[in-house]
């Protein structure tokens, strides 16, 4: 059964691939959903997978890109918005976060 998460990563997760990564390995898992960074300086993901297939992505979440140093990673069950693909979301910061 399919299941949805949002997934807030804490720690040196911004300027080290961390966006990129997660897309790389959710595409290769068949995890569906967004990544985006935050003001705060943390990763926002919104994830969407079967229980084996989430709790490996959440295991990579908690390691990261090589260069990351990941503090925490806090999880949320939400609704699932049946996400067709996953993307990285680019948040415009010049309209104010």
């Amino acid at each position: 059964m399919k299941k949805h998460l949002d997934i807030t990563v804490t720690g040196k997760v911004q300027h080290v691939f961390y966006r990129a990564s997660t897309k790389a390995v959710a595409d290769q898992l068949g995890v569906k959903g967004l990544v985006r960074n935050e003001a705060d300086g943390s990763v926002f993901i919104e994830a969407e997978a079967d229980a084996g297939t989430m709790s490996m992505f959440l295991d990579w979440c908690h390691e990261g890109p090589e260069d990351a140093e990941v503090a925490a990673v806090e999880t949320h069950e939400g609704e699932l918005k049946n996400y067709r693909n996953f993307e990285v979301v680019k948040i415009n910061r010049t309209l104010g976060a």
